[in-house]
């Protein structure tokens, strides 16, 4: 893929910073997003790690990537830890434009996020990241479904 398509399929999203005030109210309209005292957030909601948090140009979708050295799940790579679509946008589209942000800036890493079944509205959970070419690998010891995205599948 040339330096042009790579910038190309970036064209919906800019990075910001987790405490960037139009990333946290999407942030918390999120399922996964902490309820109750939301105080924390004005510091920020990525969490420990190093993170990449994009959002569209219109701040209608967010999305969220981490990278935890030390995880008590035994997951490796790169998580997407947030994903909110509010926009028009297809979700799938706006999935693999975050992964370019991804592999820029994490090469040949494995991509991975964990669904919630019984916290959304699908009958098909993780259905835009399927779409996107993600693949199912398992589940949590909580029963999250995990999905994932092999380097060599970008």
């Amino acid at each position: 893929m040339t330096t042009a398509t790579r910038t190309d399929l970036k064209q919906h999203w800019i990075p910001v910073k987790d405490c960037d005030p139009r990333a946290v109210a999407l942030y918390k309209r999120h399922y996964s997003s902490r309820k109750g005292n939301v105080d924390w957030l004005r510091y920020g909601f990525s969490g420990v790690g190093e993170s990449l948090i994009l959002l569209t140009v219109d701040c209608r979708a967010l999305f969220g990537w981490r990278r935890q050295n030390l995880r008590d799940d035994g997951q490796t790579g790169i998580e997407c830890f947030v994903f909110r679509n509010m926009g028009d946008l297809l979700s799938s589209t706006l999935i693999l434009q975050a992964e370019v942000w991804a592999f820029s800036k994490w090469e040949r890493q494995r991509l991975f996020s964990f669904v919630d079944s019984k916290k959304i509205q699908s009958t098909n959970p993780g259905y835009c990241f399927l779409q996107a070419g993600w693949q199912k690998c398992g589940h949590s010891k909580g029963g999250l479904l995990i999905l994932e995205k092999l380097p060599n599948g970008h």
